[in-house]
């Protein structure tokens, strides 16, 4: 599989990583997550992204996994006190979080930290980002980064106080390709996509069996009306993904499932290659004519 450089982390990482929500919001079995995690690290993936509040999913990552834990880089978020007798963005949370997280997942180390979502306001104070570094001084992760939004991206992009920036993008939400990702190219910082293919939300079943982030993605697809989205099913996810993956500055594309083959499926899509130039610039083109001011990015 493709590999690239994380920004200035100067991780090698694989252009698909592995988004692991999905392990704790529906408690899969341990067999399941051992599975599918072990056939994707035997085809090259890399990149496992989890969070201290994804229910069991660290648990689930560090038992599946832990014994290969030299085979891949692991990125968790903090922020939430998920359990923890803590407040929500506080710094006195982030290294007890830290911590549970570093037990949780069977390791002595982190690869990348980032804060979960919090806004702008909170990132400007430095205290959070000042207790990540007291938690990087001590060896327990190697590089900070945030996972989130709109300004709050934006600032963080902004700050110099982060190495990587997690932001959702895809064929559904293209604000960050012009707000951070000429900015992150210019600080070499290392971008990682979420909903790459913006939950697929254009072959989901009824708008009330959508989850929170799939419905405004199904709203703006509908007024997006790719031609490509009325192809087969597999073709039409494949150009999403490579979309994303084509967008200038993208280190890895973060999509998680609870199904093996899935896996494979999207593995094998991009095998094919970047997107070509003509229908990324289509894509782009149809966005710009029909995106408005409230199409941000989803938190």
């Amino acid at each position: 599989m493709e590999r690239r450089r994380l920004g200035r982390t100067g991780i090698a990482v694989s252009a698909l990583g592995f988004g692991a929500s999905e392990f704790g919001q529906k408690r899969i079995a341990l067999k399941t997550a051992a599975g599918i995690l072990g056939s994707a690290l035997d085809d090259g993936l890399n990149v496992i992204d989890t969070a201290a509040c994804y229910g069991n999913s660290e648990e689930l990552i560090g038992r599946a996994v832990g014994h290969r834990r030299k085979e891949y880089c692991i990125l968790t978020k903090c922020g939430h006190a998920s359990g923890l007798r803590f407040e929500d963005w506080t710094p006195a949370l982030i290294e007890p979080s830290i911590d549970r997280s570093l037990k949780r997942l069977r390791t002595d180390y982190l690869d990348v930290v980032q804060l979960h979502s919090c806004g702008e306001q909170q990132l400007r104070r430095g205290e959070l980002t000042g207790a990540l570094r007291r938690a990087r001084e001590k060896g327990k992760l190697r590089y900070i980064g945030y996972s989130g939004d709109g300004k709050a991206a934006l600032y963080a992009a902004q700050c110099g106080a982060f190495d990587t920036i997690q932001i959702s993008l895809s064929i559904a939400d293209q604000e960050a390709i012009e707000t951070i990702l000429p900015l992150a190219r210019e600080r070499d910082l290392g971008i990682i996509a979420k909903r790459p293919i913006a939950n697929a939300a254009w072959l989901a079943g009824s708008w009330w069996s959508l989850g929170s982030y799939s419905r405004p993605y199904r709203t703006r697809l509908r007024k997006l009306n790719y031609d490509f989205l009325n192809r087969d099913a597999r073709e039409a996810v494949a150009t999403a993904l490579r979309f994303t993956l084509s967008a200038p500055g993208v280190h890895t594309a973060i999509a998680g499932t609870t199904k093996r083959w899935r896996w494979q499926q999207n593995a094998a899509r991009l095998a094919e290659g970047p997107l070509p130039q003509s229908e990324y610039d289509s894509i782009r083109t149809r966005w710009r004519s029909v995106a408005t001011a409230d199409w941000i990015g989803l938190e």
